[in-house]
């Protein structure tokens, strides 16, 4: 018998808390996030670059040949990715001195560097932000942004130059992000061309105030334009980009 004068409250159904409903999307969104992880750890993992230490021993070692055979000092270190005229991705170390950039082909699975390409900050006379353009028949494609920087504008590249895949005399250079650079916050700091364009803009200026080129304009143009890319078919770039062949990556029980 109830109570007299007691509050009998009825239970509205439907408005109860569902906690077993609750659980099953938690479970569900736990999960997707152990996939989530699970997929960044292995595209971590292909990378060389990314194994415990290499970017700072490739860094540590870049600093010494610099210190060594040009007396400079390195500012700041970047992992970026290069692409050619060609639009073939190149994965690279980039260091910026108070005189210089280095642009550093560094080979991730012996730890050694293979090539350096030197660019005087301030012969840099443009440097340039934004999307990707082809020739309007161009069957080439490349989405996102990228960062071209100029240093001979009294030079351009002849008809020749151009059309081979193999040359490194050109006047300028691209970058975009680096594949890591949304995997980590390691690499997020170190590869995002946004990133490196405030401090190569912040270098190239303090660059031509302190050392000005006689005979040359003094001072670089910052430009937001596009970035023309001059190839029609891009097969070879089309392969080569797809299965990453310009990066330090593990393939199996192969790395190149």
């Amino acid at each position: 018998m109830a109570q007299q004068g007691g509050d009998l409250r009825p239970v509205a159904l439907g408005e109860q808390d569902h906690p077993a409903s609750e659980t099953k999307q938690d479970t569900r969104s736990k999960q997707e996030e152990a996939e989530t992880r699970s997929g960044q750890q292995y595209i971590m993992r292909k990378f060389f670059v990314a194994r415990p230490g290499a970017f700072d021993q490739a860094v540590e070692d870049l600093k010494n040949q610099l210190l060594s055979k040009e007396k400079e000092t390195v500012n700041s270190a970047w992992l970026l990715t290069e692409i050619d005229h060609w639009n073939n991705e190149k994965e690279r170390v980039v260091l910026l001195t108070a005189n210089n950039i280095f642009i550093c082909k560094y080979d991730f699975i012996m730890l050694c560097c293979q090539q350096i390409q030197k660019v005087p900050l301030n012969f840099v006379d443009r440097i340039c932000r934004g999307p990707f353009v082809f020739p309007q028949k161009s069957l080439d494609k490349r989405e996102g942004e990228g960062l071209r920087i100029h240093w001979d504008k009294l030079r351009e590249a002849s008809f020749l130059t151009r059309w081979n895949p193999m040359t490194s005399d050109l006047p300028y250079t691209t970058f975009i992000d680096h594949p890591l650079s949304t995997y980590s916050e390691k690499f997020s700091a170190i590869s995002q061309i946004s990133l490196f364009n405030e401090e190569l803009v912040k270098a190239v200026q303090e660059s031509h105030r302190t050392n000005p080129v006689p005979g040359r304009a003094n001072g670089a143009l910052i430009l937001n334009q596009p970035l023309l890319i001059e190839t029609y078919v891009g097969i070879m770039s089309f392969i080569g980009n797809r299965n990453k062949l310009g990066y330090s990556l593990a393939r199996g029980s192969v790395g190149f």
